[in-house]
């Protein structure tokens, strides 16, 4: 029985920060201006270029000082990462309506499998009605790509930008994907791609060829080389599973002892233990969190559950350390215990957080 082709959508956000700020504040539509860094001065790291700054060379992750160079009257709009996290969750509410298969890529761009969709509309008018939809009613442009495949679907949305819509089939690779520059290879290294540049392997179609095979093989491993020829082929999966990057709400760690204990020693080590687990926990899955939640039973089974939240998300064991200490002192009085527990609340994937960059965290983006 011949497989069923599936119809993948990936929609992508244009200029999500951007766009958000100009939402926020009509008046950007005509100017020039970026996102990042600090509104009083020129320091930090461009986060989202608007494109009217773009067309200037004006580029994200530029420092904004060599940006001012190049536009001296450019306006610099700090982050709102609680606005960002409002409106993708208006896009993911759209998106839902549309397929019961949304795959979350990061805040501003999914992947839809939209094959049973496509049986009873055209799936170019199903992108166009999506795209007219985020884009009039919400002030949310975005691009669609349009294929068999999330890989092929990706690489489709960043063919047209802003408000584009790119179809690829398998029997379009050859013309669509292989001329474009070898740097538009999705999960290709920043760092890896101009040493396989410079071996002459300049196209998407260049890295395909076997007598290049070799030469790619002295840069990237074996396993990467077989991945990248499977998803540029249009073999790679197209299986959306809407739970593969669920999150829990909180991580949580608790113990109940065999017998009350009081030493406040013990039961600070035994927090700290319990606590090493649910860090693991957080580092391994690579989340954030914001909020320290301690939980303390005593011998008449009265139990206070506390919770503190830092200013910002992050991972740092230290910081998370210092406010489950300070929250088991301020709510244990030295009675008998029975059962003692922490844990981390308010998460969020590292992927989903963009920090606001600054002359620090550009050396590390760009080491990425």
């Amino acid at each position: 029985m011949k497989k069923e082709v599936k119809i993948i959508f990936h929609i992508d956000l244009n200029a999500f920060f951007a766009t958000v700020s100009m939402i926020n504040e009509p008046y950007l539509k005509n100017k020039v201006f970026v996102v990042g860094g600090s509104a009083m001065s020129s320091k930090g790291v461009i986060s989202t270029a608007s494109y009217k700054a773009r067309k200037l060379g004006i580029r994200s992750a530029m420092p904004i000082s060599d940006a001012m160079r190049i536009y001296p009257k450019l306006l610099v709009v700090p982050v709102n990462f609680p606005e960002y996290i409002k409106y993708s969750n208006i896009f993911f509410e759209v998106l839902t309506t549309y397929s019961d298969k949304v795959l979350k890529g990061s805040i501003d761009e999914a992947y839809l499998d939209m094959t049973e969709a496509s049986k009873t509309k055209h799936p170019l008018e199903l992108a166009k009605e999506i795209q007219t939809k985020l884009n009039k009613e919400y002030n949310l442009p975005c691009s669609i790509g349009i294929a068999p495949t999330l890989f092929l679907a990706k690489t489709a949305s960043d063919m047209k930008k802003p408000l584009g819509i790119t179809v690829v089939r398998r029997k379009d690779i050859v013309k669509k994907i292989f001329p474009l520059p070898i740097k538009e290879l999705f999960g290709m290294g920043k760092k890896t791609y101009p040493v396989i540049e410079k071996k002459g392997i300049l196209t998407i179609g260049d890295f395909t060829k076997k007598e290049n095979k070799e030469k790619i093989l002295e840069v990237i491993t074996k396993e990467s080389y077989d991945s990248f020829i499977n998803h540029i082929l249009g073999y790679s999966t197209d299986i959306i599973d809407p739970d593969k990057y669920n999150i829990p709400k909180s991580i949580s760690n608790e113990t109940t002892f065999n017998y009350y204990l009081d030493n406040q020693d013990v039961l600070l080590q035994e927090l700290k233990n319990l606590f090493d687990t649910v860090y693991r926990r957080l580092t391994k899955y690579k989340l954030l969190a914001k909020t320290v939640t301690i939980k303390i039973r005593n011998s008449n089974f009265e139990t206070i559950t506390r919770s503190k939240s830092l200013t910002d998300y992050t991972n740092e064991y230290e910081s998370f350390e210092t406010i489950m200490e300070e929250l088991f002192f301020d709510n244990y009085h030295g009675d008998a215990i029975r059962l003692i527990g922490v844990g981390l609340g308010t998460i969020i994937t590292k992927y989903d957080y963009r920090e606001d960059y600054n002359l620090f965290t550009y050396q590390k983006l760009l080491e990425e």
